[in-house]
């Protein structure tokens, strides 16, 4: 077969919506693809020329522009054949040769099992992507292509590259509602794993249809006949289920392959807006509606700018799913991003404000990529985001938000903007004061409180569904942390070198300079930051400081002895890297130290808890601590009540502690005989006077017989 017929074929489909001109440019770049790539073979035995020319065609159908087109002929061409980018640009332009680039480095992207290896190269891609996203159109083009023409490849090389395909490619394609193309990967990249599987599957769905055939034509007629009658335009397609999405609801909602293919579903296309709904009025005329089964994706479309009404009915003992949407929808349904080309000569409103969700898309990929840590971190919040089943929210001023499904109002409040989620205290969902970890429905109205100066809580990322949340909190927390750490650190730094008789001003910048190069970090904050976190000893580097970096490390356990530069005071609202134990929760009042916790800054222990270290190296490690004056937080604090047992005893002991203003967090009943009983309480006081009047009116009860504070 010789070539020429298929590149005219091409030009032949490309003359339905593009100019001579343009044609001949995608026949140019054909004709120079197809000389770079000469004597080149694919897997399968064809000639190479045949994989360009066939992602074009893919391109074609989506009736994508020219230099697309164009670049879908080139893509391979810098990589195989070695002619550089700068020869591309002189022959085809700057922006052709810039896709052809972005593409060819999107392919060499191999996302291997490593995940390290997979994220990095993710990250690549939302580069790419964000710079034209005509780039990844053409990649997934290409993709599809290849995933058709899997069988000549090794076995390994199979599974791996369809395991890429449904865990990345597809997502995307779905992210950029690219319907028929998405559902194509999932199926040949399932077919391609599971091959018995698929096979099975396809048999069954085959063998059913069969069977079924006379009550689809059935329904059909019916419906056909209803919307005759009413003098609505409409034609009404079926629906087929596929092979991925059979097998994923029968594994993962574990449903019978029955249950699932008893539901009968067809499409309807009509005209107009105003067509949908007339048409949804007339179904519902024809058969009953399942309650709670409708979506109106029309007024709300989902993220990726999907359009249409769905309803499913209950006639003639079966299911019937059916879908309402115009033209437009539906070739926005299928082709998503890609229909926006199509549509571009008519300035649509619909392909416009998809375009800008796409956009809107990228930006917040953009955006969490410069706050992730590691490229590891970016995937796991993209990945969140590739898998969104939606839920729609109104802001107090009535504009909506799309939020995948189980996001809460943090999420919420972060979708709005970063500062709001980073100051956020607390929300009224419906005008009601609500939990900021609540699940938001469909429809609620989300109003978040905001108080200057608050701060992210790290238990909000236990609850949180979004990437944008999810990485916009850690980051928070992390500058807060170093912010805190260099605060502490100085702190524990100051008091150590008031042993040694002398202050941080009074040191000079060389010799500062000379200890952080001995110590081998890149800043002397990062040097202060560590002695916070707990990784270094501020004895130790007060001492480098004082003496010199070197020489200075190699001290016996007798000179290591820190002279003691008074105690630091601490308020208990010191944030992340103070921390009171659990054991022997110290409260104001108490006499109390500090321990040292690598990375996580300051345990603070009472003296007397039996945790601590007992020998003179250890003790001497352990920073001295005094409470400040004016602390009006509340601390935990165990209590054991020993009384005796009778009728409303523990209430009797919960109004006691709250007359003297305590707050009860937790009451156990520990052991009991017929007599005596033994109750731990865990209750809220702000120090220790404040806890001697808490037991003085518990000892008040005369059931009580003894009473104690518990140090583990």
């Amino acid at each position: 077969m010789s070539a020429e017929p298929t590149v005219e074929g091409l030009a032949k489909e490309l003359s339905t919506y593009l100019d001579t001109n343009r044609i001949n440019q995608v026949r140019r770049a054909y004709y120079y693809a197809e000389q770079a790539h000469e004597g080149q073979m694919r897997k399968s035995g064809d000639r190479y020329i045949t994989h360009p020319l066939a992602v074009a065609r893919i391109l074609a159908e989506l009736k994508l522009d020219h230099q697309s087109l164009m670049a879908a002929m080139l893509h391979d061409v810098i990589e195989d054949t070695g002619i550089p980018k700068d020869a591309l640009a002189e022959q085809f332009g700057e922006d052709v040769a810039e896709l052809v680039d972005g593409v060819s480095k999107l392919t060499q992207i191999e996302f291997r099992s490593r995940a390290e290896a997979q994220a990095e190269n993710f990250q690549k891609m939302t580069l790419a992507m964000a710079k034209d996203i005509r780039v990844i159109l053409v990649k997934l083009a290409d993709r599809l292509h290849n995933m058709r023409t899997l069988g000549p490849m090794p076995y390994e090389k199979r599974q791996r590259i369809a395991t890429e395909t449904l865990d990345i490619y597809a997502p995307i394609a779905n992210r950029l509602g690219m319907h028929s193309i998405c559902t194509e990967l999932e199926d040949l990249g399932f077919a391609a794993l599971y091959p018995m599987r698929a096979r099975y599957i396809r048999k069954a769905v085959e063998k059913l249809r069969g069977s079924h055939r006379e009550i689809i034509e059935e329904i059909r007629g019916k419906l056909q006949a209803k919307l005759e009658e009413r003098g609505l335009p409409g034609r009404i397609l079926g629906r087929e289920k596929h092979l991925n999405s059979i097998y994923n609801k029968m594994k993962f909602k574990h449903k019978s392959f029955h249950e699932i293919m008893d539901v009968y579903a067809f499409r309807i296309i009509t005209d107009t807006e105003d067509d949908c709904y007339r048409i949804l009025g007339a179904v519902h005329s024809l058969y009953k509606p399942l309650p709670g089964r409708f979506k109106d994706y029309i007024a709300m479309p989902k993220a990726n700018g999907y359009q249409s009404l769905h309803t499913t009915l209950f006639g003639m003992h079966v299911n019937i799913e059916i879908q309402i949407r115009t033209e437009e929808m539906e070739q926005i349904a299928n082709n998503g991003i890609a229909a926006h080309w199509m549509y571009k000569n008519e300035a649509s409103n619909v392909t416009s404000v998809n375009q800008a969700r796409v956009d809107r898309w990228l930006k917040g990929l953009m955006e969490m990529r410069e706050r992730a840590d590691d490229s590891l971190e970016f995937i796991e919040h993209v990945k969140v985001d590739l898998f969104p089943d939606e839920v729609y929210v109104f802001t107090p001023k009535g504009r909506i938000l799309e939020l995948p499904s189980g996001a809460t109002p943090v999420d919420f409040a972060y979708a709005i903007h970063t500062d709001i989620g980073n100051a956020a205290v607390a929300c009224r969902i419906n005008r009601n004061l609500a939990s900021l970890s609540q699940p938001l429905q469909s429809g609620q109205t989300v109003e978040i409180i905001t108080a200057p100066g608050a701060r992210p809580n790290p238990a909000w990322l236990s609850f949180v569904v979004t990437g944008k949340a999810r990485s916009s909190i850690r980051h928070a927390l992390k500058t807060q942390k170093r912010a805190e750490s260099l605060e502490l650190g100085r702190t524990l730094l100051k008091k150590s070198l008031k042993g040694f008789g002398t202050k941080l001003s009074e040191i000079s910048d060389a010799q500062i300079q000379a200890v952080v190069r001995h110590n081998q970090v890149s800043s002397f904050d990062d040097l202060v930051s560590d002695i916070g976190l707990g990784n270094r000893m501020a004895y130790l580097v007060a001492r480098q400081l004082v003496h010199g970096a070197e020489g200075s490390d190699t001290a016996t356990v007798e000179e290591a002895q820190p002279v003691d530069g008074g105690p630091v005071t601490i308020r208990g609202t010191e944030g992340l890297l103070v921390r009171f134990a659990s054991c022997c929760k110290p409260i104001p009042g108490d006499p109390v130290v500090g321990v040292m916790d690598s990375g996580k800054g300051m345990v603070i222990h009472s003296d007397t808890c039996s945790r601590l270290p007992d020998d003179d190296e250890g003790r001497a490690s352990l920073t001295h601590l005094k409470w400040a004056k004016d602390i009006t937080n509340e601390f935990a604090v165990e209590l054991r009540v020993e009384l005796e047992r009778q009728r409303g005893i523990i209430a009797e002991l919960a109004n006691a502690v709250a007359k003297a203003d305590g707050n009860i967090e937790r009451i156990n009943v520990e052991e009991q005989n017929a007599k005596f009983s033994v109750v731990s309480l865990v209750l809220h006081v702000s120090g220790r006077k404040h806890l001697a009047r808490v037991m003085r009116r518990i000892r008040t009860i005369r059931a009580v017989t003894h009473i104690s504070r518990v140090r583990h």
